[in-house]
């Protein structure tokens, strides 16, 4: 008798193991990005009862894939929900841990994330104040000009070497396919990219700026803020604001330089 029951458990135990898979500590989250507000839902169903909303931006971990229509997710509260997994509310970093690596001239681009773009953000924070220089030496931080200040930023904070020049730079984010003339469209840690100073008012600058040089860049911080550097007497590299001022005038189109 005892033996029977022992077969009856230890066949039990197998049929439980071939239907499901028990995650592990050592089985890591993906990194995910939501990019449109999302209901946070405590199961995988419309019907569910709604956690909280998660907003644009916001970053999540990954932890399954539960259907062809739902995410299991952890918020940065350490919160545990589900979510559409339909691409307009939430992007997947694929590339798992974020790997880094470059070279000069703009190869060696990384993937896009919410967590490498801040690391970009902290990087040209720590530069704030460092003077401007036009030309400035592309091999010391000792001065900065706008395109050499965009370069050691993400040198510093993803590992690549943009190319030396805001036009370059320019082409090497256009290369993407995600550009955009809306500045209310981009994304932290975007660049921007701006025509000649004309003055402060609006009507100075064309109303097509398709055609037009350019001449700056910088880098979005989010809520119309920008980080750069312009000249001496501006103080070296700053944050600014962009709405209602010179630099909404002067934009042309701005995007990611993260693949």
């Amino acid at each position: 008798m005892k033996k029977q029951l022992a077969a009856l458990l230890l066949a039990t135990t197998l049929t439980a193991g071939i239907g499901y898979s028990v995650p592990t500590s050592a089985q890591a989250a993906s990194e995910a990005e939501i990019v449109s507000t999302v209901s946070f839902r405590e199961k995988a169903s419309t019907s569910s009862n709604v956690i909280r909303y998660l907003k644009k931006g916001e970053s999540v971990d990954l932890i399954s894939k539960v259907n062809a229509y739902w995410y299991k997710v952890r918020d940065a509260k350490g919160q545990t929900g589900y979510v559409s997994s339909s691409a307009k509310y939430i992007k997947v970093d694929s590339s798992g841990s974020g790997s880094t690596g470059g070279s000069s001239g703009g190869s060696g681009s990384v993937s896009d994330s919410t967590a490498l773009r801040n690391k970009i953000i902290n990087a040209g924070k720590k530069y704030l104040g460092t003077p401007y220089e036009y030309g400035s030496d592309r091999s010391n931080t000792k001065t900065f000009d706008c395109s050499d200040f965009v370069r050691q930023a993400f040198k510093d904070g993803a590992g690549i070497t943009l190319p030396s020049d805001s036009r370059g730079q320019g082409d090497y984010v256009k290369k993407f396919g995600n550009t955009t003339t809306d500045w209310h469209k981009l994304k932290p840690g975007d660049l921007m990219f701006f025509m000649d100073y004309k003055g402060t008012s609006k009507s100075a600058y064309p109303k097509d700026t398709s055609g037009q040089r350019i001449t700056h860049v910088a880098i979005y911080l989010g809520d119309g803020k920008i980080l750069g550097t312009y000249s001496k007497e501006s103080g070296g590299v700053r944050i600014d604001s962009i709405e209602g001022r010179h630099w909404e005038y002067r934009f042309i189109f701005g995007g990611s330089a993260l693949k």
